[in-house]
């Protein structure tokens, strides 16, 4: 079993790097394989509704969503953090989730039946709004899901700032060990989501 973190910070070091890595390092803890990216100094632009993605399992906007959609695809855990910016989240991750999204919904709902959830980084407002939005994507893809007390959410400005934030370490270490659970019995289930989708 393999969790992506994906970091949606233009920052390639800075905080939703070290709290994403936090949650992954959780999940390592309990025998699971993780990989952490950065979509730092990546180009992923909004989706242009175009549809051609109902045509085929790709997008054609040539940029660097594919390689992504491609690792993605084959986890069956995603962890998606992203900063705040201006009450939402970044431009990039917004992309990243409106054209996977369309792509995902376009070929069957290929991401059903995964496990994830979102971690969001802010020096003060927007966080529990951010929260909302991101949760939105998991949970319309049909993601197994999970709850953390104080939710996923840590405050931070400066690089590394959010370490200091006791809470949202705290929280994103307890979806990580959330995560790593649900994945393991999600695997030992052998895939009884299918059945539920299909009404029987």
């Amino acid at each position: 079993m393999k969790a992506l973190g994906i970091s949606g910070s233009p920052r390639a070091d800075g905080n939703c790097m070290l709290i994403t890595k936090h949650a992954l390092t959780a999940m390592a803890e309990e025998g699971i394989e993780t990989e952490l990216i950065s979509l730092a100094g990546l180009t992923i632009s909004g989706c242009t509704a175009c549809m051609a993605c109902m045509k085929e399992e790709r997008c054609i906007i040539e940029d660097d969503l594919m390689p992504i959609y491609e690792k993605m695809k084959t986890a069956d855990g995603i962890i998606i953090s992203t900063p705040v910016y201006f009450g939402s989240a970044t431009a990039i991750v917004k992309g990243l989730l409106e054209r996977t999204g369309y792509i995902v919904r376009n070929s069957g709902g290929s991401f059903r039946g995964k496990v994830g959830g979102p971690l969001v980084v802010a020096r003060r407002g927007g966080l529990t709004f951010t929260l909302a939005q991101m949760n939105c994507w998991f949970q319309t893809l049909e993601f197994y899901m999970s709850g953390v007390a104080h939710w996923n959410i840590a405050v931070g400005r400066k690089k590394g700032e959010v370490a200091g934030d006791q809470e949202g370490m705290e929280a994103a270490w307890n979806l990580g060990k959330s995560l790593a659970f649900l994945m393991k019995a999600v695997h030992s289930s052998g895939g009884a989501w299918k059945h539920w989708s299909t009404g029987k």
